[in-house]
């Protein structure tokens, strides 16, 4: 099924299993709604069991024959879909828009975000290392390689669409894996739509499947427990990666999890404000503040804090708010109005424990839109400070002691990104005590394909990305060899 939408972009809105696009075996459809407005644009099959079960199994039948293909073919494949997709960046970015409301140049960003995933893979699938050496007893050599770990469960999230889809996909296949990827529900279309440029770029049949089963949890535990299915790579909460953990477990699936995150921002005394304040709007503001990177919680120093409020309360005061399909606003919808809802019911308890409103805290009376807020006077330990926001909301935290500043920053049990803003020394210093996969230092961006994404405590397993990515999806092998 494909619908035309208001420009010359066709939305894809079937399921992708082995090489077709499919309307699915019950035939039964779900809606696919713009959060700006609130109408449906689309109308996606709903996969079966058996349509599942059809994926996984057309992915491995074709697993021998393109864990078998040279490297340098599958590279050419994804440098292909890289070419298509970066042709198509306005086009991707529009259909992201569409279904997750985020502002136009945010889906921009992800659209080119996405694309370099392909790559970077493109060029990692012809450097996978081996070795080989002599044993120390000198009565063998050691010859360690790596194969395809074999059919792959990608399940990605609706805040960056595009960007978890590819970040998963491109090292899967410069692997040598087969994948099945289950979207989230809310945004399909884009997931559709980058399956399609594999289509487009020669992906042999079965080897990029695309299902949406509903309702979800069910249909992917039958999918971890096919004996097929040897990876499960999953973006989502930490709520959710529990339950997918214990369902991998019964037939010891490998598992790469990039959960929640709680990103503490630190402002250090003596730190250059200017800096700061814009680090910190890119840092929250970045996808609506829908990202598991997105600062959560500011940690301020005293002699600094009013200024550096009173900075970040004018700037996000001069956002625009509206349809992210309009280019001149700077701040989208959510992805749904059940999740503005969640935001506003953050700040209300915020409040009721001693927050303030400097700025915001509104919901919209049409769509999914939240204001941009500021939240003073919060205090460390209250449930905002505890909770992933996902959303447009600035809490500040007062601190004295650079010491307790540390403390309340790992005061979590996750440990995904934090920022740190001061002078380098001292804000190095400070970024080596944080408990996070990632630091970034006096800047608000560190995602990067060529750069390892992922995080400690309960923000994941694995990483994602760099080097490290590809070895998500193969199997190391020991061969000793008698010469």
């Amino acid at each position: 099924m494909t619908i035309e939408s208001s420009t010359d972009v066709t939305l894809i809105a079937d399921l992708h299993i082995n090489g077709r696009w499919v309307a699915g075996e019950s035939g039964d459809r779900f809606p696919v709604i713009d959060p700006a407005s609130g109408r449906s644009i689309a109308s996606f099959a709903i996969a079966s069991d058996a349509d599942c079960t059809n994926a996984i199994e057309a992915a491995s039948a074709v697993l021998p024959s393109w864990s078998s293909t040279p490297p340098r073919v599958r590279s050419e494949l994804l440098t292909r879909t890289f070419q298509i997709l970066k042709a198509e960046r306005e086009a991707l970015a529009e259909i992201i828009v569409r279904e997750n409301g985020k502002a136009f140049s945010d889906a921009l960003g992800e659209a080119d975000y996405a694309t370099e995933f392909f790559r970077w893979f493109a060029e990692e699938a012809v450097r996978v290392a081996g070795d080989f050496r002599l044993s120390p007893s000198g009565d063998k050599h050691i010859l360690v390689t790596h194969q395809p770990i074999g059919v792959s469960l990608l399940i990605t999230p609706w805040n960056f669409p595009a960007a978890m889809a590819t970040r998963k996909i491109a090292p899967a296949l410069a692997a040598g894996c087969t994948v099945v990827l289950k979207p989230a529900r809310e945004t399909p279309l884009t997931a559709a739509y980058v399956v399609d440029a594999l289509r487009r770029a020669g992906a042999p049949d079965g080897v990029v499947n695309l299902v949406t089963p509903v309702p979800t949890g069910p249909a992917i535990a039958r999918m971890l427990h096919h004996p097929a299915v040897r990876k499960v790579s999953f973006t989502g909460s930490t709520e959710v990666g529990r339950i997918l953990l214990r369902e991998a477990a019964d037939n010891v699936v490998s598992a790469s999890m990039e959960l929640g995150g709680n990103a503490p921002f630190i402002v250090l005394p003596g730190a250059d404000i200017e800096a700061a304040v814009q680090g910190a709007l890119v840092a929250k503001m970045r996808n609506g503040g829908s990202a598991c990177t997105a600062a959560n919680r500011f940690y301020v120093h005293s002699s600094v804090s009013a200024a550096f409020t009173k900075a970040v309360t004018a700037e996000l005061s001069r956002f625009q708010v509206g349809p992210g399909i309009d280019r001149e606003n700077q701040l989208g919808a959510l992805v749904s109005v059940g999740e503005r809802d969640k935001v506003a019911e953050l700040v209300d308890v915020a409040v009721s424990e001693g927050a303030t409103v400097a700025l915001g805290g509104e919901s919209s009376a049409e769509g999914a839109f939240y204001s941009a807020t500021v939240l003073t006077g919060v205090q460390h330990g209250g449930t905002i400070t505890g909770t992933e926001i996902f959303g447009p909301v600035t809490a500040i935290v007062e601190y004295d002691d650079v010491d307790e500043a540390v403390r309340m920053a790992n005061d979590t049990i996750y440990g995904l990104i934090a920022y740190v803003y001061g002078e380098t020394g001292q804000a190095l210093s400070v970024a080596r005590r944080i408990d996070a996969g990632m630091v970034a230092v006096n800047r608000a961006v560190l995602s990067d394909p060529a750069a390892p994404f992922g995080g400690m405590k309960q923000s994941g397993l694995g990483r994602e990305g760099s080097s490290e990515g590809i070895l998500e999806f193969l199997e190391e092998k020991y061969i000793g060899i008698e010469l």
